[in-house]
């Protein structure tokens, strides 16, 4: 008997993103490498702060640091699929989030993989935690 747990459906997930896969993210065993998912939960989670007006990469005061990061995979994806990455915030702390990301075939209620991953938001300058702005916590809990 397994202890995993079972994946979560589609409706689980509060805010999606298309996101092609390219001719490079396939391996040699003709699917999607493992690294790529990583960079779906980056690419999703990121742009939508960036979407929803609290993420300014370039200037902001705060950014967010990865401390702890897991996928796990239920199906294969391969080029020239286009995937769709659901993002859930799971827990929001003081100055920490975890975001719960699944990537799923598009169009499909079960996901592919499925993972997630917690940031630490710093001072841009001196990388001390910092606590999450009022503005930062209507996004997020928008994602609960």
């Amino acid at each position: 008997m397994s202890n995993r747990p079972d994946p979560k459906p589609r409706s689980a997930y509060k805010a999606f993103r298309k996101i092609p896969t390219r001719w490079a993210d396939n391996d040699v065993y003709g699917h999607v490498n493992n690294v790529t998912y990583y960079a779906w939960f980056d690419t999703a989670v990121n742009a939508e702060l960036v979407e929803r007006g609290v993420l300014d990469v370039e200037q902001g005061a705060i950014i967010g640091l990865v401390v702890e990061t897991q996928c796990r995979y239920f199906a294969p994806l391969s080029f020239p699929q286009t995937v769709e990455a659901g993002v859930r915030v799971a827990k929001l702390g003081t100055s920490s989030v975890r975001y719960e990301v699944g990537i799923f075939a598009q169009g499909s209620d079960e996901p592919a993989a499925e993972g997630h991953f917690v940031h630490v938001y710093v001072d841009r300058e001196t990388r001390r935690p910092v606590p999450l702005p009022e503005d930062w916590r209507t996004v997020l809990d928008g994602l609960t």
